[in-house]
């Protein structure tokens, strides 16, 4: 992973009560930012120094690329300029990687829409009138985003009774979602929309992402405003940002629009990711998408998100939403793939699941069209 330089932050392992420190994942090692000589005077030391990313991610494009190419540098020079400054990977322990300023989660796979909509509305039209026009979303709750590997416990909420009035106990129906998480970097001014085309000036990176979602607590609720308590409980987020410097040959078109979009949000050129999603259940793979199929693309959500005047901030998290395909083994979450528990989903140790159980272990992963490896996030299930 050297040629991607994913950027986080970490402590040695079992020392938690050690501040962060930012570093750059090579292969098996990190390399420590702050100590490694060969970096000195590239960028700020209280840059360099921080527990988050969040100031280097408010320099800006200039400011990463400076840092890229010094880390390059120093990694192929070796020797002196960096290894007191290497550490092994094993010694290490991740942390959230950037203070989150808002968390927006978006819907921007058809094939995900559309499925949830017959799911759901049955009798009437898979998608929603406005879908292929803007990019829906919901304004989820910054706080709870969680590193990889942080363990989720199951949610309480209102559910309605048999007789129809609601009761407080633990969701009966917890899920999963593969995403991909795009990481903002420099803010916009307030009133000012960020035109599609310059949309990456403002996109820092890109992480792995796990939606955790109460369907039973989020279909009560969301009538009429949306998502809520079904949500915001917990998200969970890989732990290295891969900068989208490192994905210029990861590109793809995204597919053709039946309707719209208006002119502000009509992009030219391959916008997609090409990146494929793999999601394992308890060590089993349940499922693979590709996030080229989704039918909205980066650039198109941070221009929909400011077209109001809405602002950037450096560390906003927006999430793609579902990254699902046609087949059965391409659906991101539990509630397509085994419609809503219509149609159980049997595992190769005999085990049967409608939906998320205590103990289960869900891994999302990604990996770009040349095969690297983009991260994981990992989650496991605690009783309520």
């Amino acid at each position: 992973m050297s040629d991607l330089q994913p950027l986080g932050a970490f402590r040695p392992a079992g020392a938690s009560t050690e501040a962060p420190r930012l570093g750059v994942l090579c292969g098996e090692a990190v390399l420590d930012l702050a100590a490694a000589p060969a970096l000195r005077g590239v960028l700020p030391d209280a840059v360099l120094a921080a527990p988050v990313l969040n100031p280097l991610l408010a320099l800006g494009p200039s400011a990463w690329s400076a840092l890229r190419e010094a880390v390059a540098r120093a990694l192929a020079e070796g020797g002196g300029a960096v290894e007191p400054a290497l550490l092994p990977r094993a010694g290490i322990e991740p942390v959230l990687p950037f203070e989150v300023a808002d968390y927006v989660d978006f819907f921007a796979s058809r094939v995900h829409a559309e499925t949830c909509g017959r799911i759901l509305r049955p009798d009437g039209d898979g998608l929603t009138p406005n879908w292929d026009w803007m990019p829906v979303g919901y304004h989820g709750r910054a706080g709870t985003v969680v590193v990889s590997g942080t363990p989720v416990r199951r949610p309480c909420g209102q559910v309605p009774g048999p007789d129809g009035t609601p009761r407080l106990g633990p969701s009966a129906a917890l899920d999963y979602e593969a995403e991909l998480g795009l990481v903002v970097g420099t803010p916009s001014a307030p009133g000012e929309p960020v035109p599609v085309d310059r949309a990456h000036e403002h996109l820092f990176g890109l992480v792995v992402l796990n939606d955790w979602s109460a369907r039973d607590i989020q279909a009560w609720e969301s009538a009429p405003l949306g998502p809520h308590l079904g949500k915001s409980f917990a998200t969970s987020i890989s732990p290295w940002v891969v900068p989208f410097a490192a994905l210029k040959d990861a590109r793809a078109p995204a597919p053709a629009p039946q309707r719209g979009p208006l002119p502000h949000l009509r992009e030219d050129g391959p916008g997609a990711l090409d990146v494929d999603v793999v999601t394992t259940l308890n060590g089993q793979q349940i499922a693979r998408a590709r996030a080229a199929e989704l039918s909205w693309t980066p650039a198109q959500l941070v221009a929909h998100l400011t077209s109001n005047g809405a602002s950037l901030r450096s560390g906003d998290l927006l999430g793609t939403g579902t990254i699902s395909g046609a087949a059965p083994e391409a659906r991101g979450c539990l509630l397509e793939r085994t419609w809503a528990g219509r149609d159980p989903l049997t595992l190769l140790d005999g085990s049967v699941r409608t939906w998320l159980q205590d103990g289960d272990e869900v891994v999302i992963s990604a990996c770009a069209a040349a095969g690297e490896d983009l991260g994981e996030v990992r989650g496991r299930v605690l009783p309520a």
